[in-house]
């Protein structure tokens, strides 16, 4: 049956989602290239403050990261990205016009939240969409922003200032934004019985489907009138908010830092530098697959989390033990691009495995908004680290911060881990109205 059912979603939905995500990652690191572009010598800027500039945008981010959710749930997801993206738009253009460090702090600051509720916001809108079954596929075409985003990022922002100059960068990008806000506001809608462009047989299917998950999930558990309480409670949730701030500290350290490490390593000019920083994360994209792959086919969720820390940091070390060898410390760095994101899929499959779905729902918010916290600390301790030490060392740093968050895994619970490699026990349940096998563990909460 579901071979006859039309895919319109697969386009009107996913396709301007993952658009909006991309516009919202470069946005996120432009700074990086416009740094060691020229905004550093232009604005006076020390290596400590760089870090503070590429890390400040993160706790602007914190403020709506569960309201976002709670938006997009109660009322309407589209107007939140509609909005976000005209803030977008306008923060960037004046970026493009500072002359003052002070005055790019307060504006990486406001773009932190006009980001804060993106990410919460459209993984609540593709749940809208998409049944369980397909849920998994859809989140994974989502996630893929951060590659696609650095792949289209690197390059053009090296273009634009090696033939223009910093300032542009901005300026383009945010106009940019208008654009993507138009194509986003003409495109989706909010849910399925919003959707005046879905073919009836796909939306009866979608409504049907969803709705009977949805019944499901409530007699499984009722709504939580305390959700947030919940997650702190949960000592599993805990540790993932432990995890992932080591793990975003690593990431965003490298991700933020990565042109200038390259510009050092090979001594090339940015248009050289944004080439080069295209194969790193061209690699991601592998890694995701990959890792995601094996973590489904193996259920051992936590296993490859660690997997791919662990690698990642120790390319990370390499590339240091390697740097008087620059294609070697170039190849490790690309393998360090493999494992960037590689974790993510098999990490957020794991709140819904040790909590009830609402308190999931509000956990990945609170996962999400105090574990970025170390986009904050990642770029702010390799901008202290090269002052202090050098680059070398602030690499090394990370490494450490990416170790920590694998030595988490070995803490977390065993019920994050499938018995098999077969689909979560946690699915609703279809006619037969039985509750999933994991109901035992709700207890837990």
């Amino acid at each position: 049956m579901n071979d006859k059912i039309p895919g319109t979603r697969w386009v009107r939905v996913i396709a301007p989602i993952l658009i909006a995500c991309i516009m919202s990652f470069m946005d996120r690191v432009n700074i990086s290239f416009a740094l060691p572009g020229g905004m550093e010598k232009d604005l006076g800027i020390t290596s400590q403050m760089a870090g503070v500039a590429s890390g400040i945008f993160f706790i602007g981010y914190l403020f709506l990261q569960i309201p976002g959710g709670r938006i997009a749930v109660y009322g309407s997801g589209k107007r939140f990205i509609a909005w976000s993206l005209a803030a977008w738009a306008v923060v960037s253009v004046a970026t493009g016009f500072v002359t003052h460090e002070y005055q790019l702090l307060a504006l990486r600051f406001f773009l932190g939240v006009a980001e804060g509720g993106m990410l919460p916001v459209v993984l609540t809108m593709v749940s809208n969409w998409f049944p369980e079954k397909e849920l998994g596929r859809a989140n994974a075409f989502v996630m893929m922003f951060a590659p696609l985003g650095g792949m289209l990022t690197a390059p053009v922002s090296g273009a634009i200032i090696a033939a223009l100059d910093w300032r542009w960068l901005f300026f383009i990008e945010g106009l940019l934004s208008v654009v993507v806000l138009a194509i986003w506001w003409l495109v989706i809608s909010d849910r399925p019985e919003e959707a005046r462009w879905l073919p009836e047989k796909e939306r009866e299917y979608l409504l049907t489907v969803l709705g009977r998950e949805r019944k499901a999930r409530e007699e499984l558990a009722p709504v939580n009138k305390a959700p947030l309480k919940a997650v702190l409670r949960n000592k599993g949730l805990m540790q993932l908010v432990a995890l992932n701030f080591f793990y975003q500290t690593g990431d965003y350290g490298y991700t933020l830092w990565l042109p200038s490490i390259l510009k050092n390593l090979t001594g090339g000019n940015m248009a050289s530098v944004g080439l080069l920083a295209v194969l790193p994360f061209l690699a991601t994209l592998a890694g995701i697959y990959v890792i995601s792959m094996l973590s489904d086919r193996t259920g051992k969720r936590r296993l490859w989390v660690r997997v791919s820390l662990f690698s990642f940091a120790a390319a990370l070390v390499a590339s240091v033990i390697l740097r008087d060898h620059v294609v070697a410390a170039y190849i490790a760095l690309v393998i360090c691009g493999f494992f960037l994101k590689a974790a993510t899929s098999p990490f957020w499959s794991i709140p819904g495995r040790i909590s009830s779905p609402e308190v999931a729902g509000s956990a990945r918010g609170v996962i999400n908004g105090l574990g970025n916290l170390g986009g904050f600390c990642g770029p702010y301790l390799v901008g202290i680290m090269i002052y202090l030490y050098g680059q070398n060392v602030a690499v090394c740093a990370l490494a450490v911060s990416l170790l920590l968050a694998g030595a988490i895994t070995f803490l977390l619970p065993k019920e994050c881990d499938l018995s098999s490699g077969k689909k979560p026990d946690n699915r609703p349940a279809e006619k037969s109205g039985k509750a999933p096998l994991r109901s035992a563990s709700l207890k837990r909460v």
